[in-house]
């Protein structure tokens, strides 16, 4: 109940030119909502990434980062990740996608900043430990679109407000061959 088969975006993880495309169709399982990007989103919903090197699957906890999951959830489903490419893997660190390749829509979504978590509203609040998935930022309330899954467990993200809002919950070891495959140098 509550949920809906809606095919909303996809990632292409192809980091480097004459590379093979690997695409990522993200499904998203939960109940409608408006399509605004910070709507509230279902106390749970859940993502899966179909890529060429098999699925990644992701659950989205708003009481762990509500901001956080709205936005990603409402990014899902404005179609915001369709076309879109991993453009960093850093062996023992992440994998970062969130960037688009269409300038009409880097264009609509480039001053979408949002605020960061509200410790009050934090009902479980997580670390950035393995498969945890949060936004990146470049300081203080500067969250907006891209998003980056830890590869290892890199807690001291934790104090830097950097928020997990949601976890692989199946697919992991295709996570760990993007970045072993299309690690930075």
């Amino acid at each position: 109940s509550g949920n809906c088969d809606a095919q909303n975006g996809n990632l292409n993880d192809d980091l480097n030119a004459g590379r093979r495309a690997k695409m990522l169709t993200l499904l998203l399982l939960a109940a409608p909502v408006p399509p605004t990007l910070d709507a509230p989103s279902s106390p749970v919903s859940r993502v899966t990434l179909d890529t060429a090197e098999g699925q990644v699957e992701l659950e989205i906890h708003r009481e762990w980062a509500p901001r956080a999951a709205d936005r990603f959830v409402g990014l899902v489903r404005a179609g915001f990740f369709d076309g879109v490419k991993v453009f960093r893997a850093v062996d023992g660190f992440m994998v970062q996608f969130g960037i688009s390749g269409d300038p009409r829509v880097s264009a609509q979504y480039g001053g979408a900043s949002f605020p960061d978590e509200d410790p009050a509203d934090q009902k479980e609040k997580q670390s950035n430990a393995r498969g945890m998935v949060s936004f990146a930022s470049a300081g203080p309330n500067t969250r907006s679109t891209q998003v980056f899954i830890n590869t290892v467990d890199n807690t001291y993200l934790d104090e830097m407000g950097f928020s997990p809002f949601a976890r692989v919950t199946s697919g992991m070891a295709v996570v760990d061959r993007w970045y072993s495959k299309y690690g930075e140098d």
